[in-house]
């Protein structure tokens, strides 16, 4: 199966000069949990998750408003194309552990994005048809695991 036949296309994106106000504004009405950061040509440039806009705004003791999204991005930008194989989605994101993937043309340009919950829900679909729980080869609980997985050392709260 192609990433073509589960990835959103109707996908809203910020540019990396515009607010964490107006970024927030769009993931709130929109029920998103982050954006593509494009460029004027619609190329992607950086990702910006809604806690990136949290910690940002809290890190830097600032408003929202005052706050760009180029300072809260994430420059390290890891897509695949329409035509690839969903494993090849799959492999990315569970080796840069990441939730979602945007879905670029041979320019880079934003043409989709696709989620771990798009694979998942794919998953629960072959399940009903009495199919076997993996999408492309690879056990999407794999997938969820290895996102889910702490990136950092965890701090530990001791009770008083």
């Amino acid at each position: 199966m192609k990433v073509s036949a589960l990835m959103i296309t109707d996908v809203k994106s910020c540019v990396r000069y515009s607010t964490l106000n107006t970024a927030a504004e769009l993931m709130w009405g929109f029920d998103l949990g982050c954006l593509p950061i494009v460029d004027d040509e619609n190329r992607v440039v950086g990702m910006l998750t809604d806690r990136d806009i949290c910690m940002s705004a809290y890190l830097q003791g600032v408003s929202l408003r005052s706050a760009l999204v180029s300072d809260a991005m994430s420059k390290e930008v890891y897509s695949c194309r329409p035509g690839d194989n969903i494993k090849t989605a799959e492999k990315i994101m569970l080796e840069k552990q990441v939730h979602r993937l945007p879905v670029v043309d041979d320019e880079r340009r934003l043409v989709g994005i696709i989620s771990i919950n798009d694979l998942a829900r794919e998953s629960a679909h072959e399940a009903e048809l009495g199919r076997p729980r993996e999408v492309a080869g690879l056990e999407v609980v794999d997938v969820i695991a290895a996102v889910c997985a702490p990136r950092h050392c965890a701090i530990v709260a001791h009770a008083a």
